[in-house]
């Protein structure tokens, strides 16, 4: 009858072995088998895996985005005109074999200063072919997306996929002379565009005076004819009973346009008339003949 202790022993020694083989990646992981140190299994998907025990090794890293935000950097314009950019790339692990033979076994401090080169040699290469203006206006996102393609046939070698690049800030260097260069350009175009919108404004405002003034005189011009005609129909109408007037009794007709007469020629008060006394004008005053 074998002794408890060995069956003890045994189970003990068979729980560090199923222990050694077996281990889990996590979701935020992915890992390789090293036999020796040659990669025998790769890209191993989160879950329980196995390895052979003392013989195998498992090295784990995180395949989720990373960051790499790096100095800026100084870089010249199509103009020559230096500029300092600065910029961070997303990125993370595509070929996990290949990452752990480009960077020191999985160093990700290796990764960030062996994909930094690549990025910036990119970027030098594209900037270089914009002008200043078109470096600061939204066309950098345009230059951001361009540089994708380029920067990830680089970072390929290393078993990295660049998934972003974004330029937080294009700043002036101090020691150089553009930004004076840039302000005083930028305060010329926005004189330029004030004094566009300037004469915008003076030639409607001409526009709608002119407008404004045809429309008076075409109302003016209507109020006159109108008033013209209700002016002759008025003349018309006191004509046309004058006439009536007249023809009912013409002696009392004659004594009241002779009354019109006189208060219209003393109208002010201060008057003096010579005149002949038989004058036709004074017969109403009782020495002319009637």
């Amino acid at each position: 009858m074998r002794n408890p202790t060995t069956y003890l022993l045994a189970g003990i020694g068979a729980a560090i072995l199923l222990f050694s083989s077996a281990f889990i990646v996590n979701e935020s992981q992915t890992a390789i088998v090293l036999n020796l140190g040659k990669v025998v299994r790769s890209d191993l998907k989160p879950g329980l895996h196995f390895k052979v025990p003392f013989v195998e090794q498992v090295r784990k890293f995180d395949r989720r985005l990373l960051t790499l935000d790096d100095n800026p950097e100084r870089y010249l314009t199509v103009e020559k005109k230096d500029v300092e950019v600065d910029f961070f790339v997303k990125w993370r692990i595509k070929d996990v074999t290949a990452y752990y033979r480009a960077t020191s076994g999985g160093n990700e401090e290796a990764a960030a200063q062996r994909l930094t080169p690549i990025v910036k040699n990119t970027l030098r290469n594209d900037i270089n072919q914009f002008t200043l203006q078109k470096l600061v206006s939204d066309e950098r996102t345009e230059l951001a997306r361009r540089l994708l393609k380029p920067i990830n046939v680089g970072a390929a070698t290393l078993g990295i996929e660049v998934v972003d690049i974004r330029i937080k800030r294009i700043n002036f260097p101090k020691d150089a002379k553009i930004r004076e260069e840039v302000l005083n350009r930028m305060r010329s175009e926005r004189k330029q565009v004030a004094n566009a919108l300037k004469a915008e404004g003076f030639a409607e405002s001409e526009r709608i005076r002119a407008e404004a003034e045809r429309e008076s005189l075409v109302l003016l011009a209507d109020a006159q004819r109108e008033a013209q005609k209700v002016r002759g129909e008025g003349d018309a109408e006191v004509a046309r009973i004058s006439a009536a007037a007249y023809s009912q009794d013409a002696d009392f007709y004659a004594f009241y346009r002779s009354l019109e007469a006189y208060k219209a020629s003393f109208a002010d008060g201060k008057s003096t008339m010579v005149v002949d006394p038989d004058s036709e004008f004074l017969k109403y005053f009782g020495g002319g003949k009637r």
